[in-house]
């Protein structure tokens, strides 16, 4: 298999310790799409244009029209004069879906959790649920890989973690599971669309061989992924694997944290080159690159918990199989909620949703066990918050 295979090579082989702290400049481009679509939405398509007037050409005489028919009367016309008692029904009613994950202390999905237990706050509000299960579903998945010249210059240490990660996750899928594979330096490319095919995923990523651009804009590559996959339904989620350092993108962490908040799409961070910069900060690694990787762990740590996903920081690659798991477990297993909010406002203002776990008698909140009888510390995984419909939507 590809990531035995990768294990075996780079295992032989001495990895180089990466310039952590120094920008290449190549004049290469970075590998190129296969396609120029859209991941999920498709582009649309340009307006016909107008031809001009011509000349009136002879027409064929139309048929005569057929005598006015009078419409069937419906039993079911409301009347002009309606009661003030007579209940009404809206028909543009809001359904808010929410993904919930409830972790122990070790990442693992916590099953057959009772409805009542669940509360659903909207801005501070408790929310009546309308729907409520837990089954697992097929997932679809976007890899967004980091692939710069900066960190993933070709067989660096760098170059080894990305590909390790890309292609063990990869193996862990189920083949009803879509996956998407795009990679990002100074612009973000489409190497493959979503497809159940792994293959298609594997023809991509053999491309990831020599970096391009020395650039890193991760915000601009999350913020387009996930405004692409809003409109899918089902389990879906972004996987982002790379070091988080944000170098020359159009858009402020502030943007892009709003901007993934209300796609609404779960956010998977993997941090590579945990390890090398251990050994860095033990030979006196810089204040200011410190810093920076400082930064971008928190970056990624604010994406993931404000969307309802979870981070990971490796600093080994016998870490990995254990992060695809839990990633599985929060993705494939989650409680279905739904609720229809008491706000009906169509202000397109975001609202903050919160979901607890109670014990519905006391209202506390909820003590779980484990077998032994031990309390189990427990972690809610959701997304923040949606935002509301605009009147003009």
């Amino acid at each position: 298999m590809k990531y035995g295979m990768l294990s075996a090579i780079f295992a032989a082989a001495s990895i180089v310790y990466p310039a952590l702290f120094t920008t290449r400049s190549l004049g290469q481009e970075g590998p190129q799409s296969q396609s120029s679509e859209s991941v999920a939405k498709p582009k649309k398509k340009p307006a016909q244009p107008v031809p001009d007037q011509a000349q009136p050409q002879e027409q064929e005489p139309e048929a005569p029209a057929p005598a006015e028919e009078k419409p069937i009367p419906s039993e079911f016309k409301k009347p002009k004069d309606v009661p003030k008692d007579t209940p009404t029904f809206r028909s543009e009613a809001t359904t808010v879906n929410v993904d919930v994950a409830v972790l122990d202390d070790h990442n693992h999905f916590i099953p057959n959790i009772s409805q009542s237990s669940f509360r659903v706050l909207e801005d501070g509000i408790p929310q009546q649920i309308s729907q409520f299960g837990h089954s697992e579903a097929p997932m679809t998945i976007c890899m967004v890989i980091e692939f710069s010249g900066r960190f993933q210059a070709f067989w660096t240490q760098g170059w080894y973690e990305t590909l390790q990660a890309s292609y063990g996750f990869l193996e862990t899928l189920k083949p009803d599971d879509n996956v998407a594979v795009v990679t990002y330096d100074l612009r973000t490319t489409i190497l493959s669309d979503f497809s159940p095919d792994k293959r298609k995923a594997e023809q991509a990523m053999s491309l990831l061989r020599i970096p391009g651009f020395s650039e890193s804009n991760v915000f601009d590559a999350l913020t387009d992924m996930a405004d692409r996959m809003s409109g899918i339904e089902g389990r879906k989620a972004i996987l982002l694997i790379g070091s988080g350092i944000d170098t020359f993108s159009k858009i402020t962490f502030d943007k892009a944290r709003r901007s993934l908040q209300e796609s609404g799409v779960p956010i998977y961070t993997i941090s590579v080159l945990q390890i090398s910069r251990i050994m860095a900060e033990a030979n006196g690694m810089s204040p200011t690159a410190d810093l920076t990787f400082l930064q971008a762990d928190n970056e990624m740590k604010t994406f993931s918990k404000e969307t309802g996903g979870l981070s990971f920081f490796p600093r080994f690659v016998g870490e990995y199989p254990a992060i695809f798991r839990q990633i599985e477990d929060a993705l494939r297993n989650q409680y279905a909620i739904a609720y229809h909010p008491t706000n009906t406002a169509r202000d397109g203002k975001f609202r903050h949703i919160k979901v607890e776990l109670i014990n519905p008698e006391t209202n506390e909140p909820l003590r779980l066990q484990n077998q032994k009888g031990k309390a189990i510390k427990y972690q809610i995984v959701a997304k923040a918050g949606y935002k509301a419909p605009h009147e003009v939507d």
